[in-house]
């Protein structure tokens, strides 16, 4: 009967490794779908302006990401990833000659849900992208 007990154990011990390794793996892959150009609607209230910024992720490594946030050569700055909750979420630094922003946003069927704070400009930017290339 003790055997029984252990062996249950060890079982599901063994069925909780084999699934969130699949599952880290599985989000591993996941994290290719951010890699590519998007187009950053700025205000996605109002579907009458030309409100737009680019992002270019270039590559994710490990739980980092590379690439230009806003315009062409403004570099990211330590982009983190998080998959813990089952979705992709990004944060990271850019900025230009205005200042720093700090951005956030995750993915989800397709598109990028996000925020950006402009802490030497004073404003929120709320986001949605669509990935153009």
């Amino acid at each position: 009967m003790k055997h029984l007990t252990i062996l249950k154990k060890v079982s599901l011990l063994i069925l909780f490794i084999t699934s969130f390794s699949s599952f880290s793996q599985e989000n591993n892959k996941d994290l290719q779908l951010l890699v590519g150009e998007w187009q950053l609607d700025m205000s996605p209230q109002d579907k009458t302006d030309n409100n737009f910024a680019m992002m270019r992720i270039d590559k994710i490594d490990a739980n980092s990401v590379h690439g230009t946030f806003y315009r062409e050569g403004v570099e990211i700055k330590n982009g983190k990833v998080n998959t813990q909750l089952g979705l992709i979420y990004v944060a990271l630094i850019s900025g230009d000659n205005s200042g720093s922003y700090n951005t956030s946003f995750y993915y989800k069927n397709g598109k990028l849900y996000g925020s950006t704070h402009a802490v030497d400009r004073g404003f929120l930017a709320v986001w949605i992208a669509e990935k153009i290339k």
